[in-house]
């Protein structure tokens, strides 16, 4: 049957409709065939003709999409595949003959193709990056346009050669397609393949299926094919609900509610997030994906008007038996009549309204109408509905609204999404538009259709497909807009029809035809309130009984439309109307139930189902029986072993006792970022912490009201020795005094807080630490307590407290929030500073352990690991018989809260679970698998143990009225079973402590060791190892950490209903633990299955034999080997995982657990509390390892490590085989052994029980969640980011915009911060609400910081050795290590004339002061080692030498145009610089007068020269400086200043040009000398103008070193008169401000060239400081006159003893020196940086050779290794350590000194020298009577004459050494100074430091005195 369409009537396109609609009814078991005359006449070919010209998207993804994705939209079944033939190949890309038909493979070969047949590609979903050849006749495939091509297929297989395949199913099958989905050629046949130049075969065109798919996308198909789901994935954009994960599809955006109400909070688990979990089965592989966008894009565009251009050419899909056909009944035809047809869920719409607006027909009806509610709606419907607001007005409601709940969070919803991001305004309101609500609401309904019978709608999902439809329908105008030219307009968007009102409830009610009656759609001609009325109507007459939403619209208001959805759904309805209570509504719901009696029904009703009578009566009667004598079977058998109590008697089990408190390097790593942010909050530039000026730590941990947490945190406390550390507490700290550094935010925290900030505001000098543990607990606003002021007086509190002025303001509190759920601090007005987060690091970094530790964490991640496929038992599970049981209450008992139902249910469980297991086998029957190993690993671990140690089973039970009653329910269960003494039922609520019965007491205490008769357990971690169920009641856990015995965490009650992320996450984080890492960890753990029988053990030997190699010889032999994991133990899990539908007691379940053979060999085991316990960071737990009862053991392997069987066990043994007699025989052999064979004859050896707590170590819990949470937690999105990720993250914040990326895998813990604080906003009730900063840096508080980790990881611990840390380094601060060395070369030093200077004269006399002889001896200790500079005192003699005057120039060139210095200054210091304009050129640094005498600031600008020492340099001045104000220049080299600038943001920098970066410290003295001196003629010039005298401008600098940490002054009391001998002294520490201000202050200062300190020894003595005075060398802190010293010069060349150098040029230049021994400069000893920073190395890489200094000279020429080092430092480094070399006679010849002109350089302590001076007029002392050993000329200048040198006396055999730059000097100098004539020279004699030629090296030449 051809089809051409151009031209004819409609007769072929009947024909083609007819034939389809019979094809499909004949393949559905419906007798209706498909309504044929709807799908031909509501037709307009002309838009389609005209569409298909138009401009089509290329795209390969979308095409492949397009058909089979759209396969089901609800969960149908998967196609089943025909199974292929015996023997043939089933490999993907080969057929079933074997033969490849991969493009890449046959490309090049021969293909014979039969006239009339083409090659095409065909893709295959298993090899998405191949293509699969085929020949295919071409008449079944399609035209140019899309058009012409016939029904059916033929085509031949290219491989074996294989002919006439009639049926495409059939080749599909043959060529291995493998599909999931109904072969359609459309969807898999996608390219022509061409023949290229080379004659290879190359995929061609696209096969354009348009037209024909176009249509068949059109139809309403069935099997819950919504055709209309049309996926564009154009440009790699997410289709909202991805079927294959394939390119482009990356749905994670995170699925937050719009409310805090967790109705939105919904796992709807649709394919928006990866494949949906349906029952605990993957869904079919394809989803549907809905249609992205209607309204704007070609392709949807026509939807509106061709919503049903026509069926597919050959309908495949979609009409299997077992889908309902598209309509249950025909369509009646009538005319423009309204027709409703609720048989098809649908309600047709009136023929006019697809010709103009309906608004023409019908006048708008206000929506006044009250709708009344029927009284018996909730006990007919069987739960309430929810009546969801969307579009427009919503009706009245009267009568019963008890039973229906009315939502606006649908309506938020659509707000949100029509309101544009700011992310999108870029591209122009008028081109992007919002998407409308009539897309809005249809896209509503596809989402409907596609959930599943157990999913929940959830708004994020909504929100994101709404997202990802407006992105898509508007890419085409976005990316237009980005590439078109500058328009005066514009673009507009292309004009294609959207979606309009009128077809709207059309087009919705042909989306929901598909989906089996679960959406029914009714259309309003005038109001809503006719659409409700309708509904109630239907719900009471049981017509909507499978229907779980009513989509009711009403279009006749154009152009708006008004909407609501109602869920009626028992199951949905119940769900969403319980999550939008509020916690307190749902407590006061329960508790409302509970006081009335509501649920005795429920108890009856349990009574009902046991055959034997109630529950309670068979308790009575067991208990009759079994009185007087303990015949229970389970009382037996701890008999044998002795009862649990009497454990005296058995042998001790070893147990791994408390450890003491142990920092672990993750929390060392974190305390260390805590205090590296503390530090950097002070190292800031707004000075916010001012850490110099504390001198102690104090603290104060703020906690939830949870009584366990309290006396947690005092343990912690308590045993970390914190309080010593810092100094608060004296030895024997008591429990009482800890209390006071602990708050519990209770009614009482206000008085403890007060005295707080009371000692806080007291001592300044103290830092307090406010740390706020548990953070993310109580948000409220103390506004919203204001108004509730009667409401619970702790809302609010934390921020009352924490957040109150003096905390903020307080400039010595830190407050430091500790969470492991900081979302909620994470939003758009939070008040911490993003740099201010800290969180927990990595373990792992590019697959390197970071912190190699013997236990790892195990947490969310992990458990969710688990449960993935490759694991033998996942630690998540959900119970499904116990869900199919709470549901089916729920329909009986609607008007129960489900909590009140699913606790009933629970206990019950439990009830049976423990009769079952005490003997009364036949109620097994009336629980649950999981529920029985429960109980059956609870009663049977303390029989493992010696000692009696047990395991402990969380039971979750958040309301506490409905866990008061779990505990009486369970307690008289336990008590008419006599299981009293074998496990302990504990009721943990928040506001009360633990309390134990006495037998459990002395148990734990003999264990403990604890001799105290008064101790009671105040903690969980200390019930370690006791058997016990501990009902953990309270909304929110409060951070209570719990024993390592915690082997099951039932959090099956847990609030499903509000899925939030923290909620979620702090739930899931009670059974977060670390494990023991010295075991390999199976890839999923086991639960421990206690095997009952002892036939079982036997029927598994091969398994058993490795069990126990591993352990019996794992002590000695080592490796362990990987335990293989037990199916039968899996049971419970694979039964949780499908619908249990048997009877539990039928299944292989798992028996109760024992410890597996291996680790019972291991008897040496330590078992028992360790008081790590599971404490916050400290708890560990390994995997569970197969558990096994007292196992008989095959001995075989190695008889003699087996130790001998204890009778004790034996009977125990038999005890319980005799237990359970009927399990035997349910047992099913271990399925996962290699080989089930039989046991071998031989002795049976048994091993030594090992105890659950040992076991515990190493496994973590198995944890059960209700079925939605399970399915949230475990489902993830196409990147794998968890969908628990993407929900809100708390809920006291909502979402910034709808218009929101993805979150993604991959995000660290600080991009994931980032993104919440641009994408969540506070609710009005959260206490950030009012801090409106939003991100601007003034909004965060500066003291305030978040540390995050996950929970149980060990933050208390991290926190607390943060503290520790933080004191040391306060006392670091002001102890440090400072030189402490006495001056040299005391005795060098002239006693004679000591009293020139009265003693307590303040400043020097100017005149007396130019008659004290100059002390040319170095009295430095540093230069200790440096050779003595020879005075001579007894013949001192002041003489002024005149030398032949020279021309000579010295051009500072290198300040000139060469070379630029560069300054960075701070805005805030800006001025002290002068500019030419505001923000224009630096002209000068500001100078003071000599004649301020302010004592406001200091006059002198301090430069301090500094490198390699940006951490550990002394730079801040402020407290030295006591705040006065001072110019602070940091001198650095080019290549610090980033380091430099990032450590120091606040200080000024002089950076020095790049050509010093290898300079040492002579060149950064001599920079700061000359632009001082030229800053100095600046300002003299600037203010000159202002009339100031130029010697008015104050002309001293000082240069200080960056290891100056405190000064002192020594006072002096004359007892005896000012002449006397006799004074005492005291010294005392003094700021620099005072040492400054009185040196500034001195008469006749700028007389002076330099002026120095003395520096502090604990050694010095009177002798040093009775002088007030010296005139002598000045180190380390000098204030230098540049004005007098401005001829004398620093050697920018040198690196060491610059000081000493320029110090005798200054005295020879005449010029005095002064030194204040009465003020002394304490130096830190820092090892880094400073001179250290230069390392001498081989130039020639790779050579590990060490370089000593005689290696740095060399001869010249040769072939020595050259160095990596300026030729100065080789110099003066050789000249250091060898100078004897070159000055033999000199050595320790100290009368007779080496003479050095015009420099000083260090020759080695061995060596003395005489420095003079040869400037004319110098100052220098007498040489005539000296015979100089030696003559040292450097670089010298023209002022060294040969008749200068001839002044001079020489020993007969001294040693000269001219140094010159080059040999031509070198040459030259010697021809002018007539060196010849008196001093012999040899050509071996020449030596050049060992640099090559490009380092310019120096060059020597020696001689001898002839």
């Amino acid at each position: 049957m051809g089809n051409s369409y151009a031209g004819q009537l409609k007769t072929t396109r009947f024909e083609e409709v007819l034939h389809n609609s019979i094809e499909a009814s004949l393949r559905s078991n419906s007798l209706v065939p498909r309504p044929v005359f709807s799908q031909l006449y509501l037709e307009a070919e002309q838009q389609l003709s005209a569409l298909e010209g138009g401009g089509r998207v290329d795209n390969e993804e979308e095409e492949e999409e397009g058909e089979g994705a759209l396969e089901q939209s609800c969960p149908p079944n998967p196609y089943q595949l025909h199974p292929p033939p015996e023997g043939s190949c089933t490999t993907d890309g080969f057929c079933q003959a074997g033969k490849d038909l991969r493009l890449v493979s046959i490309s090049s070969e021969a293909i014979d193709v039969p006239a009339g047949f083409l090659l095409v590609g065909a893709k295959s979903p298993s090899l998405p990056d191949h293509l699969l050849v085929c020949a295919v006749d071409k008449r079944f495939l399609p035209d140019d346009n899309g058009h012409n091509a016939l029904l059916g297929f033929s085509g031949n297989c290219v491989g074996c050669g294989k002919k006439g395949f009639c049926y495409f199913t059939e080749f599909s099958n043959h060529i291995n397609l493998k599909l999931t989905t109904q072969p359609k050629k459309q969807k898999h046949l996608k390219y022509y393949l061409i023949r290229n130049a080379q004659g290879a075969l190359t995929k061609g065109p696209l096969i354009c299926w348009k037209g024909s798919e176009f249509r068949s996308r059109q139809m309403p198909a069935g099997a819950g094919s919504s055709s209309l789901f049309l996926p564009l994935e154009s440009a790699g954009l997410p289709a909202p609900f991805p079927s294959d994960p394939g390119p482009g599809v990356n749905p994670s955006i995170p699925l937050g509610a719009l409310q805090a109400g967790p109705a939105s909070d919904h796992p709807a688990l649709t394919a928006a997030v990866g494949p949906a979990v349906f029952n605990g089965k993957d869904s079919p592989k394809h989803q549907p994906p809905v249609k992205n966008h209607l309204s704007a894009v070609p392709r949807p565009s026509a939807l509106g008007i061709l919503a049903n251009a026509g069926p597919p050419k050959k309908r495949h899909k979609g009409w299997s038996a077992e889908s309902p056909s598209a309509a249950d009944g025909g369509y009646p035809q009538g005319g423009g009549n309204r027709a409703k047809c609720e048989s098809a869920g649908l309600t047709c719409v009136p023929q006019v309204g697809l010709v103009g607006p309906a608004s023409v027909a019908f006048p708008v009806v206000a929506s006044g109408e009250p709708v009344s509610v029927p009284d018996n709606l909730l006990k007919i419907c069987q739960a309430k509905p929810v009546i969801f607001k969307g579009h427009g007005n919503f009706p009245y409601l009267c009568g019963n609204l008890n039973d229906v709940v009315v939502s606006p969070l649908l309506y938020t919803c659509y707000q949100n999404s029509q309101s544009i991001s700011r992310a999108y305004e870029q591209y122009g309101a008028s081109t992007v538009q919002p998407i409308s609500e009539e897309t809005q609401l249809l896209l509503t309904v596809y989402y409907l259709v596609q959930l599943a019978a157990d999913q929940v709608p959830l708004m994020e999902d909504l929100e994101q497909i709404f997202l990802r439809s407006w992105r898509e329908s508007h890419l085409t105008e976005i990316r237009q807009y980005q590439q078109a030219p500058p328009q005066p307009f514009p673009p507009t968007p292309s004009a294609v029809a959207p979606v309009t009102s009128a077809q709207l409830p059309w087009l919705a009610g042909l989306a929901a035809s598909s989906c089996n009656n679960s959406v029914h759609v009714i259309e309003c001609a005038y109001s809503l309130a006719e659409g409700l009325s309708e509904m109630f109507r239907l719900l009471i007459e049981g017509k909507l009984a499978k229907t779980n939403y009513v989509v009711i619209i009403c279009a006749c208001r154009s152009p708006a439309i008004d909407s609501c959805i109602a869920v009626t759904g028992k199951y949905q309805a119940r769900i969403l109307s319980e999550s939008l209570l509020t916690p307190a509504e749902y407590q006061k719901e329960v508790n409302y139930e509970l006081v009335t009696g509501k649920v005795d029904s429920l108890g009856a009703f349990f009574s009902t189902l046991c055959p034997e009578g109630d529950i309670d009566i068979l308790l009575d009667k067991f208990h009759q029986e079994n009185q007087g004598h303990s015949s229970s079977s389970l009382t037996a058998s701890s008999v044998t072993k002795s009862a649990p109590l009497d454990v005296g008697g058995a042998p001790a089990c070893t147990s791994s006792h408390l450890e003491g408190h142990r920092i672990r390097p993750f929390q060392l790593a974190v305390a260390q970022k805590l205090l590296s942010h503390v530090c950097s909050i002070a190292d800031s530039s707004t000075q916010n912490l001012d850490l110099g000026s504390f001198e102690k730590v104090d603290f104060l941990i703020c906690i939830p009201p949870s009584e366990v947490t309290y006396q947690q945190t005092l343990f912690h406390v308590w045993h970390s020795g914190v309080l010593l550390e810092l100094g608060l507490e004296k030895e024997h700290v008591t429990k009482q005094r800890v209390e006071q550094y602990v708050l519990k935010l209770d009614a009482e925290a206000q008085t403890k807080f007060k005295v707080f900030l009371q000692n806080s505001f007291q001592n300044p000098h103290t830092l307090f630490v406010l740390i706020h543990d548990h953070a993310h607990w109580d948000l409220v606003s103390s506004a919203v307590h204001n108004l509730y002021s009667q409401s619970d007086p702790s809302v609010g509190l934390v921020d009352r407290l924490l957040n109150c002025k003096e905390v903020k303001e307080a400039p010595n509190i830190v407050t430091l929030h500790v969470t492991s759920f900081p979302y909620a601090l994470q939003t758009q007005h939070t008040l911490i500073s993003p740099y201010n987060e800290i969180h927990w690091p990595a373990s792992y970094s590019n697959g390197v352990d970071l912190y190699p530790e013997n236990k790892k964490y195990f947490g969310l991640s992990e458990f969710i690991e688990s449960t993935l496929s490759g694991h033998s038992l996942p630690l998540l599970r959900y119970d499904s018989s116990f869900e199919a049981m709470v549901t089916a209450l729920g329909k009986r008992f609607p008007r129960l809260h489900s909590a009140v139902i699913r606790t009933f249910v629970l206990v019950q469980h439990y009830a049976a679970a423990l009769m079952a297991v005490s003997g009364l086998s036949h109620m097994k029957s009336y629980t649950s698998v999981e529920t029985l190993e429960i109980t059956q690993n609870l009663l049977n671990a303390p029989k493992q143990c010696p000692c009696g140690h047990g395991l402990m089973v969380l039971l979750r039970v958040p309301c506490s009225p409905l866990a008061a009653v779990a505990y009486e329910r369970l307690a008289h269960v336990r008590a008419r079973l006599a299981l009293e003494e074998h496990f302990e039922i504990i009721l943990g609520n928040p506001s009360s402590g633990i309390s134990i019965g006495k037998h459990f007491l002395k148990q734990l205490k003999m264990w403990q060791k604890i001799e105290d008769a008064e101790w009671r357990p105040q903690t969980y971690l200390e019930l370690e190892g006791l058997p016990c169920i501990l009902i953990f009641s309270g909304m929110d856990p409060h951070g209570e950490s719990l024993p390592r015995s915690l082997r099951y965490c039932d959090l099956r009650l847990i609030n499903s209903s509000c899925l939030v992320r923290t909620a979620l996450e702090q739930e899931l984080g009670l059974a977060a633990s670390f494990v023991s890492s010295e075991a390999p960890l199976e890839k999923g753990a086991r639960p421990e299955a206690l095997e009952s029988d002892a036939e079982k053990l036997s029927s598994t030997d091969n398994e058993d034999e490795e069990l126990v190699t591993e352990g019996s010889t794992s002590e000695k032999r080592s490796p362990v080997k990987r335990e293989r994991s037990r199916s039968h133990d899996s049971a419970s899990s694979s039964l949780s995982s499908k619908a249990s539908s048997s009877a539990p007691g039928s299944e292989p379940s798992a028996q109760p657990a024992g410890p597996s053979q291996g680790e019972q060999a291991r008897s040496p085991q330590p078992c028992g509390p360790s008081e790590e316990g599971r404490a916050p960071g400290e708890r560990q737990r390994a995997r569970a390892a197969v558990a096994r009862g007292p196992p008989s053991v095959i001995s075989r392997h190695s008889p003699a490590l087996a130790p001998q069987p204890d009778p004790g066990l034996k009977s125990c043994q038999r005890s319980i085989q005799g237990s359970v007699p009927s399990s035997s025989s349910q047992l099913s052999s271990s399925g996962s052994s290699s080989s089930s064979t039989a046991a071998p004859a031989g002795p049976l050896v048994l091993q030594a029980a090992q105890c659950s707590v040992t076991r515990a170590c190493r496994q973590p819990p198995v944890v059960f969640l209700p079925k939605l949470v399970y399915d949230v937690v475990t489902s993830t999105d196409s990147s794998g980011l968890p969908k628990a990720a993407s929900l809100l993250p708390s809920p006291a914040v909502m979402w910034a915009s709808s218009f929101r990326p993805l979150l993604s895998k991959t995000m660290t813990s600080t991009e994931q911060s980032l993104y919440y604080r641009q994408w969540t906003v506070p609710r009005p009730s959260h206490m950030d609400y009012g801090n409106r900063a939003e991100g601007r840096v003034d909004g965060f508080h500066p003291r305030r910081l978040l540390l995050s980790g996950p929970p149980q990881i060990g933050k208390t611990g991290a926190y607390l050795q943060f503290l520790s840390i933080l004191s040391r380094m306060l006392i670091r601060l002001t102890e440090v290590d400072v030189y402490d060395e006495e001056e040299s070369n005391i005795h060098l030093r002239d006693e004679a004339d000591w009293h020139y200077l009265q003693l307590t004269d303040p400043w020097p006399d100017l005149e007396l002061f130019k008659k004290l002889p100059f002390d040319y001896t170095i009295h430095d200790p540093k230069y200790q080692d440096a050779s003595l500079i020879c005075s001579h005192h007894q013949r001192i003699k002041s003489e002024l030498y005149e030398s032949t005057l020279h021309a000579f120039a010295f051009s500072y060139s290198m300040l000139g145009e060469e070379i630029q210095l560069h300054f960075i200054i701070p805005k805030s210091k800006e001025h002290h610089f002068v500019f030419s304009q505001p923000g224009g050129q630096l002209e000068s640094m500001r100078l003071p007068l000599v004649t301020d005498k302010s004592q406001e600031y200091i006059k002198s600008p301090t430069f301090t020269p500094t490198t390699g020492r940006h951490e550990h340099g002394l730079f801040n001045l402020y407290h030295a400086m006591d705040g006065a104000s001072h110019l602070h220049v940091l001198v650095v080299k080019e290549y610090e200043m980033a380091i430099y600038k990032k450590y120091w943001p606040n200080h000024i920098m002089l950076v020095l040009p790049s050509i010093f970066n290898s300079a040492g410290v002579g060149a950064a003295h001599f920079l700061i000398k000359e632009l001082s001196y030229h800053n100095l003629e600046l300002e003299r010039n600037r203010q000159e103008e202002l009339g100031i005298k130029p010697q008015d401008i104050w002309p001293f600098i000082v240069i200080s070193d960056d290891s100056c940490v405190m000064w002192n002054v020594v006072d002096m009391d004359g007892g005896g008169g000012e002449r006397s001998r006799e004074f005492s002294w005291t010294e005392r520490n003094v700021s620099l401000k005072h040492i400054m201000q009185h040196i500034e202050a001195a008469p006749n200062i700028t007389h002076y060239a330099l002026i120095g300190l003395r520096k502090w020894s604990s050694k010095t003595g009177s002798r040093e400081v009775r002088e007030p005075f010296s005139r002598c060398h000045v180190h380390d802190f000098i204030i230098l006159n540049v004005d007098l010293t401005q001829n004398v010069q620093y050697n920018q060349n040198r690196f060491m003893c610059d000081d000493v150098d320029f110090n005798l040029r200054v005295h020879s230049a005449g010029l005095l020196l002064c030194r204040f021994n009465r003020f002394s400069v304490m130096k830190k000893q820092i090892a880094v940086g400073g001179h250290r920073s230069f390392h001498i190395t081989s130039k020639v890489s790779g050579n590990p050779m060490a370089v000593v200094p005689s290696q740095y000279i060399c001869a010249p020429d040769s072939k020595h290794t050259f160095l990596a080092a300026p030729a100065q430092l080789l110099l003066e480094k050789f000249l250091q350590h060898h100078s004897h070399r070159f000055f033999p006679l000199s050595l320790k010849n100290h009368g007779h000194p080496v003479l050095s002109v015009d420099c000083y350089l260090n020759l080695g302590s061995q060596i003395s020298v005489c420095y003079v001076s040869s400037r004319p007029h110098s100052l220098n002392i007498s040489c005539s009577d000296f015979m100089f050993s030696g003559l040292l000329l450097y670089l010298c200048d023209s002022f060294v004459g040969a008749g200068f040198l001839k002044k001079f006396h020489f020993l007969k055999g001294a040693t000269l050494c001219v140094i010159c730059q080059d040999r031509n000097s070198l040459r030259q100098t010697v021809v002018r100074l007539e060196l010849e004539d008196e001093w012999q020279f040899r050509l071996r004699d020449e030596f050049q430091t060992a640099n090559a030629k490009e380092d310019r090296p120096l060059f020597f030449l020696t001689g001898r005195h002839i």
